[in-house]
């Protein structure tokens, strides 16, 4: 049993990252008389009362069973209500191992708690099932094991679908244990965040993750920075002695709290502010993401890394909730289709080969976006050019090495792959 509060304390006092902060080991540490934390993708963080667990987020499909055989080693009671802190796949997908724990006890299924979106979401992510097999598959390698092209729920069957539901605040109370839900939108529209005021607690889902906030992701729904950085002063103004995020370490402590919900909310503000400063301009979009930026002093805080979602990506998914889809390029509006478009830029070049030879200098010369543009015309110009294809995986196995998010790495690996099969010729 890990003392999760002294590996977030040195980190936090240090300002280095000497643990691993994000941690899959499906095992469970005591953070307090009657609360526990699994460690896994998402955490569950347990409360005990008199009248069983209360349970925040259910892992995964593949943790939800590892997450309650450790719960179980903790203690025996039965599992009253499970709260999900929002609806993604990480911490929904779990709950069918929860269930099929107390009905196997002979006991009766835990109620389920969350907010009035959630509903929602699953239903959507039943009408574009095989697309999110596509995007989590170019995020994560693979979704649950299984293949791209196989007859799969992204939405496992055996997800619990919940019993109450609310829309601003709920106040609950389990055995004894007050406890107060809210709704705020940031990384999702179905977002909650707890407040248990006997151990004066929060659980906060995905609202802080260890990195920069993940309200970004160029493969997902709309994000909403603002919003979420007013939920994360909410939160600091709470009082809160212990702080329980649904990945990475816990915290503890009024002041040490408040100041890193703090800074994470200014990170967000400044990005919102600036952003919108160019947008009132008539900048284009181009030249915002390559103008806007948060100080690199804020992104060397342990908790600030651009390590899963990154700056550049919350600049687009600001421009896209406040201005649409358009990016200020006219000939974007309508634009050609991109094969015809790089079959004629490389007409004019002298040929697609010559293009995906200069993208090769571009990556030596470390110039990766001028490359990136440059090989996938040639590729989108000559898609049967072995040649071409190897040259496209290695300028995207270069790009990946260079880059620090996982959403980043995550689709240049993608495309640096697909071509590398496409560079082999039938045997």
């Amino acid at each position: 049993m890990a003392d999760l509060f002294a590996l977030s304390d040195k980190i936090l006092s240090e300002g280095v990252v000497t643990e691993p902060v994000n941690r899959i080991n499906h095992q469970l540490s005591e953070l307090d008389n009657d609360i526990a934390m699994v460690e896994a993708f998402s955490h569950s963080v347990v409360f005990n009362t008199d009248e069983g667990l209360v349970v925040f987020d259910t892992s995964g499909a593949q943790g939800g069973k590892p997450v309650v055989d450790a719960i179980r080693g903790w203690s025996p009671e039965a599992f009253h209500s499970l709260v999900y802190t929002h609806g993604h796949l990480d911490h929904v997908g779990g709950s069918g191992a929860f269930v099929a724990a107390e009905l196997d006890a002979g006991r009766r299924k835990p109620n389920v708690v969350c907010h009035e979106n959630v509903p929602a979401r699953f239903d959507r992510y039943d009408l574009t099932n095989g697309y999110n097999m596509v995007i989590n598959t170019r995020q994560f390698g693979q979704v649950a094991g299984l293949e791209l092209g196989t007859k799969h729920r992204f939405l496992p069957e055996d997800v619990a679908r919940p019993d109450a539901t609310y829309r601003d605040e709920l106040s609950m109370n389990v055995g004894g244990l007050d406890i107060h839900l809210h709704h705020a939108i940031g990384e999702t529209d179905d977002h909650t965040w707890a407040w248990i005021p006997k151990h004066k607690a929060i659980c906060a889902g995905d609202f802080f993750i260890w990195n920069f906030p993940n309200a970004g992701n160029p493969q997902k729904v709309q994000r909403f920075p603002l919003e979420w950085a007013a939920a994360m002063r909410a939160m600091a103004d709470q009082g809160a002695e212990m702080f329980l995020p649904a990945h990475g370490l816990p915290i503890r402590g009024a002041e040490q709290i408040k100041l890193v919900l703090e800074d994470v909310a200014g990170a967000l503000e400044t990005l919102v502010a600036d952003t919108l400063a160019m947008m009132n301009d008539g900048a284009r979009l181009n030249e915002i993401i390559h103008t806007v930026s948060v100080d690199s002093r804020l992104l060397d805080k342990p908790y600030l890394r651009p390590l899963y979602d990154e700056p550049e990506f919350v600049v687009n998914n600001i421009w896209r909730l406040y201005g649409g889809w358009y990016d200020g390029n006219p000939a974007n509006l309508k634009p050609a289709k991109e094969n015809e478009l790089a079959a004629e830029v490389c007409r004019l070049s002298g040929g697609a080969l010559v293009l995906a030879t200069r993208a090769q200098e571009l990556v030596d010369a470390e110039d990766f976006r001028m490359a990136c543009h440059l090989i996938e015309m040639a590729a989108l110009a000559e898609p049967d050019n072995f040649q071409i294809q190897g040259i496209r995986a290695e300028v995207y196995a270069a790009r990946r090495s260079k880059e620090t998010s996982l959403m980043a790495k995550g689709i240049f690996g993608y495309a640096a792959r697909q071509s590398k099969v496409l560079s082999e010729p039938p045997k």
